[in-house]
C-alpha cells in the first residue's frame, strides 16, 4: 500500500487546490474580472469555457456532452493505468506524473459534470451563487470549466513582413488555464522529457528475454 501513498496524495492535493480556487473564483468574481498579481505578467482573470483545456471549444451542446463523456471514460482509463503502473513497479517518477494527469483530468470533469447543477450563471456584473433556490445554470454534464491563470508575458505586433498575421497584435502566453490544466501539462511534459529514464528498465528486459537454463 505504501506505493500508492505518493500518487494518492498528489491526486488529493491537486484536486483540493483546484476545486477550492475554482469555488472561490465562482463565488467572489464576476466574468472578466481580474486581479493583477505581478504587474501585467501574472493576472488572475476569471473566464469559463465549454470545451477543452486552455479555453479551446468543442461543438455546441452535443459536442459538450460528448466531450464530457469522453473525459469520464479517459479518466477511468488513466486511473486504471496508475494502478497498473504501481502494481508492476514502474518508475516512481512515471507513476507520479500519470497521477498528475489523472488529477488534472478529474478536476476538469468535476466542473463540466457538476458545476451546472451547483452554481447559478456567472455574469459580467456579479458572481455566481452556490446552490441557488431556482436551480443551477445548466444540467448534469453541461457545466463550464473555470479558468483563471493568465500569463501575457510578451505583447507586441507581428512585423509587416510576417506571413498571415502581418502587423497584427500578438500575446505570449494567451491561453487562460487552471490548476488542473497545469497538472496535466506538467505530467505530460515530464514524461516526454524523462521517458528514457522512465522506460529504461522495461527496454532492458525486452532486449534480454527470459531463457531456460538446461542443467546437465
Amino acid at each position: 500500500m505504501k506505493a500508492y501513498t505518493k500518487p494518492f496524495l498528489a491526486v488529493i492535493l491537486v484536486l483540493f487546490a483546484d476545486q477550492v480556487l475554482k469555488f472561490w473564483i465562482k463565488l467572489n468574481m464576476s466574468l472578466g474580472q481580474e486581479y493583477r498579481i505581478i504587474g501585467d505578467w501574472f493576472i488572475i482573470h476569471f473566464t469559463e469555457n465549454n470545451g477543452m483545456a486552455f479555453g479551446m471549444e468543442f461543438g455546441g451542446e452535443a459536442g459538450k456532452l460528448i466531450l464530457t463523456l469522453f473525459r469520464i471514460t479517459a479518466v477511468c482509463a488513466i486511473g486504471y493505468g496508475v494502478v497498473h503502473l504501481v502494481k508492476h513497479k514502474y518508475h516512481r517518477g512515471l507513476i507520479l506524473n500519470v497521477a498528475l494527469i489523472f488529477a488534472g483530468a478529474l478536476g476538469n470533469i468535476i466542473d463540466s459534470t457538476f458545476y451546472g447543477l451547483l452554481f447559478s450563471e456567472s455574469s459580467y456584473f456579479q458572481p455566481a451563487k452556490l446552490l441557488p433556490p431556482e436551480g443551477g445554470y445548466s444540467s448534469l454534464f453541461h457545466g463550464k470549466v473555470v479558468d483563471m491563470f493568465y500569463f501575457p508575458l510578451i505583447q507586441g505586433n507581428f512585423p509587416q513582413w510576417f506571413p498571415i498575421w502581418s502587423g497584427e497584435d500578438f500575446i505570449f502566453f494567451r491561453p487562460v488555464f487552471n490548476i488542473a490544466d497545469a497538472a496535466i501539462s506538467v505530467g505530460v511534459i515530464a514524461i516526454l522529457v524523462f521517458q528514457k529514464r522512465y522506460f529504461k528498465e522495461e527496454k532492458k528486459e525486452e532486449s534480454y528475454p527470459h531463457s531456460e537454463v538446461i542443467e546437465e
